[in-house]
């Protein structure tokens, strides 16, 4: 006999950073787990101190981090734990971000302009990551940035559930926001067997740099419409949009997007538009200061939990890849 052989059973072991705690209590509290005890803080010039308190050898490693503000600060502690699980002979290292951070510098639109989207799956897999997690991409296209396997999850069943089961969809009509969201208005558009209209936004050339004409492509006099969107950011873009549906006479309008990144003005804007309600996701933390009374938050805790036990076992992740 050549060898030894070993009978020892695969590990699981989900850690987290500072974060989104929240969410990573619930994951763990999803998939009946602890996580991983760890010492995380920073010293007096902001370099940041990782130690995990109990052995990582041969487990299978999840690191969640969302990639919130200050968004630099959370991605180099997440690289900085993927670098101890490696050097700590961690077998697999999976690395769940829900919100990609700098996923929109994805390609460039002028010369001498970065691709950052790129840049951070680089660092990742420099620091030994040997897959990535992600839900809802800005760009499909990010997926293939990572030399490895790269797990996307939707939302779309989440979000669109709550929208199903609240409004008649008799009246719906989905809407996009602008012509780059028109795939993912089509996707929900099949799920709740709803027309679509798409926004075209047009620049005034009397007027520099600014919008200032949204024609509205599709029929939603006296509809019930729903502003589809990966983020809202600063609530710009569809704060102008629901006005937009309003002058050609919707009967409503409902925002629903995965990440709430909320920075600036959006909580403002939101409040003070004529939009019903806006639902988004857990992906990223909501301080109390940013919440508001027309602010729906859905767990997206459940579909990570889901797909990190389908990558333990070597399940299928594919039915979570297209919303199915």
């Amino acid at each position: 006999m050549t060898g030894i052989k070993t009978t020892g059973e695969k590990k699981l072991m989900v850690l987290a950073g500072r974060a989104h705690p929240d969410l990573a209590k619930e994951v763990a509290q999803q998939l009946g787990i602890e996580l991983t005890p760890t010492r995380l803080f920073d010293f007096a010039n902001g370099e940041i101190y990782v130690r995990f308190e109990e052995s990582v050898r041969g487990c299978d490693a999840f690191v969640l981090q969302s990639h919130t503000a200050p968004i630099n600060k959370w991605i180099m502690e997440q690289l900085i734990m993927v670098d101890a699980l490696k050097r700590a002979s961690a077998k697999r290292i999976t690395v769940i971000m829900p919100f990609y951070g700098y996923a929109r510098q994805d390609k460039k639109h002028r010369g001498r302009e970065p691709i950052s989207a790129r840049l951070v799956a680089d660092l990742f897999k420099c620091a030994g990551a040997d897959r990535l997690m992600a839900v809802d991409l800005h760009t499909d296209q990010i997926q293939g940035f990572f030399d490895g396997p790269v797990d996307h999850l939707m939302a779309l069943p989440l979000l669109a559930k709550y929208v199903g089961d609240k409004v008649d969809q008799e009246r719906l009509t989905i809407v996009s926001p602008d012509a780059g969201r028109v795939r993912v208005a089509d996707r929900w558009t099949d799920r709740l067997n709803a027309p679509l209209a798409i926004i075209h936004k047009r620049r005034d050339p009397n007027i520099v740099n600014q919008v200032t004409v949204h024609e509205v492509v599709g029929e939603v006099r006296g509809r019930i419409c729903v502003l589809v969107d990966d983020m809202i950011d600063t609530a710009g873009t569809i704060t102008a949009a629901a006005e937009a549906l309003f002058e050609n006479g919707a009967a409503e309008v409902i925002v629903a997007a995965t990440h709430a990144v909320l920075s600036g003005p959006a909580v403002d804007r939101l409040k003070n538009s004529r939009i019903s309600e806006v639902i988004v996701t857990n992906t990223l933390p909501i301080p109390p200061e940013r919440q508001f009374d027309k602010l729906t938050v859905l767990s997206i805790a459940p579909l990570i939990a889901r797909a990190i036990r389908e990558v333990f076992d070597d399940g299928s992740v594919t039915s979570l890849f297209d919303g199915r």
